[in-house]
């Protein structure tokens, strides 16, 4: 479903050339879902930035459901849904509902598709009460409600997000991960990054550690736990970025 070969990003930081990804290469499954770990500044959103077809790799290749990102990016973007940690996407003057028609429209739904869309997404996520508000005045959390339902809007195949949690309060981060435990159960090919250890162990099926734009795992939960001799995926997590090695 997405495969990464050699893939390199490289940025200029005036004199300086910043490796923000290095040589990666791999393979994420149909319905597979995986945790992408590594600190600030690792290269996590870098990838993610270019599974979504929104940054060329310096070198190497990408395809989603068997489109090449930089040949063919609308394709792609047709077939995933893309939420970024601070961007979501919305627009201050338009009501949630506005917005969520809006981006409908722009994925080639019908009216009735849209609607019944947003009724769904509304439901999941308690957002009844204030579709008929502008985003300006919303909470941060409210926001990335409606957010995340912007981009699962068109009902996609492949969902790329960076840190879905952040800003939710605990009813409704625990609201979002049942819908992913849904989606994964429609097979739903899913790849997230956070920092909350807990929400990726119970959510993924696998998970990517990177480390300086470098991937120092790639892998099954169970297979890390069975050969680290851990279910402790913190202690893991920091134990294998001093090792740095997969």
């Amino acid at each position: 479903m997405i495969t990464l070969t050699d893939c390199s990003r490289r940025f200029h930081d005036k004199k300086k050339v910043v490796k923000a990804v290095r040589d990666v290469s791999l393979t994420i499954q149909k319905g597979e879902v995986v945790g992408i770990l590594g600190e600030n500044g690792a290269g996590k959103t870098t990838m993610l930035r270019m599974i979504a077809a929104l940054l060329e790799p310096s070198q190497g290749a990408i395809k989603v459901a068997g489109f090449d990102t930089v040949k063919q990016p609308a394709e792609v973007k047709k077939r995933i849904g893309v939420l970024f940690g601070g961007e979501t996407g919305l627009y201050d003057r338009m009501t949630a509902k506005e917005n969520l028609q809006y981006f409908g429209r722009l994925y080639g739904l019908n009216r009735h598709e849209i609607k019944a869309r947003i009724e769904d997404l509304s439901k999941r996520f308690g957002m009844r009460d204030y579709m008929n508000r502008r985003v300006g005045g919303f909470s941060k959390g409210m926001r990335q409600k409606v957010a995340i339902a912007r981009a699962l809007i068109h009902d996609p195949d492949i969902i790329l997000f960076d840190e879905p949690t952040t800003g939710l309060d605990i009813t409704s981060s625990n609201i979002f991960r049942e819908f992913i435990q849904q989606l994964k159960r429609e097979q739903k090919t899913i790849l997230f990054s956070s920092h909350i250890m807990e929400e990726v162990q119970a959510l993924c099926d696998s998970v990517i550690m990177i480390h300086s734009g470098e991937v120092i795992y790639r892998g099954a939960l169970e297979s890390l736990y069975e050969s680290e001799r851990s279910e402790d995926l913190n202690y893991i997590f920091m134990s294998k970025l001093v090792r740095g090695i997969s």
